[in-house]
């Protein structure tokens, strides 16, 4: 089964939990200047703690016979980061192929993303792409992707209408089964303004092959409930298209979350109950977690998604 039809199967896809912030605490480890993440598959402790953390996960995902969805870290390795560092586009390549041999000893049903992100900062709009430069900036990633043969492309935390339409217009090139998720406020809309049913609406009419869903990561499901809630968002085209959460479990703002030198936590059970309200709105097909999760915040989910 690939990730398309698994997908629109309707049955849930566990997505993975925190990996940055636990590399972070738990490992001591330090991130690269311009790729972030993205470098840890060269250090042999880079690769045993992500192998760590995505061996809990998988082992979640296979207690609870759900499907599983890990992404490469590698928002930030973008072509002009790349290029500025002293790695090569192999570095996604490299990301893929390391991944995959976490999924080869995996005993349950599994799909790589390839994860990319917006080029400037996520949690504010100054520095985004208009549309025609973003298709331009975004394909180069996206096509080392789709060489890497991964399962799917995940735009993540997409902060800006313009810069998500030329995201999706480069995924779509790929042919690639492909997901945007936003950056979303309280208010219902994106950081820019645009509310979640205008950015569905102007991203499926901008592309042929439109996304197989749209999503929110980085945000507590209480602030996406309340986004969701709002008139303007209460729509058919957002209940059918919008499918999934990886949730934030700390319920500040972006720019406070962006600030932030502590976690903010809150526990596994406070969390699902919240996810789980979201369903009032929209059918939550994949769920998984941001910064502040791990383990326990996976296990729960995985608990009372597998009942639901």
């Amino acid at each position: 089964m690939n990730f398309l039809t698994c997908y629109t199967n309707k049955s849930p896809l566990l997505m993975e939990g925190a990996l940055g912030e636990r590399l972070k605490r738990e490992y001591n480890l330090s991130f690269d200047a311009d790729v972030a993440m993205a470098n840890l598959v060269y250090t042999s402790e880079g690769r045993q703690a992500l192998t760590h953390l995505w061996d809990q996960y998988i082992a979640i995902a296979e207690e609870h016979n759900l499907p599983f969805i890990a992404t490469t870290p590698t928002r930030r390795a973008n072509k002009e980061r790349i290029t500025r560092s002293k790695y090569t586009e192999d570095i996604i390549s490299e990301n893929v192929s390391f991944l995959k041999s976490i999924e080869e000893s995996s005993q349950t049903t599994m799909f790589i993303g390839g994860l990319m992100g917006c080029k400037g900062d996520a949690y504010q709009t100054k520095d985004s792409l208009s549309i025609e430069e973003a298709k331009g900036f975004h394909s180069w990633q996206a096509n080392l992707f789709k060489e890497s043969d991964v399962d799917f492309l995940f735009a993540a935390i997409m902060p800006a209408l313009s810069e998500a339409i030329g995201m999706a217009n480069a995924l779509e090139e790929t042919h690639l089964p492909y997901i945007i998720s936003f950056m979303i406020r309280e208010d219902g809309c994106l950081l820019d303004g645009t509310s979640i049913h205008n950015a569905i609406e102007a991203i499926d009419k901008a592309t042929k092959q439109k996304p197989v869903c749209y999503m929110a990561n980085c945000v507590h499901p209480r602030i996406l409930y309340s986004a969701l809630e709002k008139e303007y968002n209460q729509t058919p085209l957002v209940k059918e298209r919008f499918g999934g959460i990886q949730a934030n479990t700390s319920s500040l703002s972006p720019e406070e979350l962006d600030n932030s030198a502590d976690l903010k936590c809150s526990d596994s059970i406070e969390l699902t109950n919240e996810i789980l309200k979201l369903n009032d709105f929209i059918n939550l097909n994949i769920v998984g977690g941001c910064c502040g999760t791990d383990n326990t915040h996976i296990e729960q989910i995985a608990k009372r998604i597998s009942n639901k």
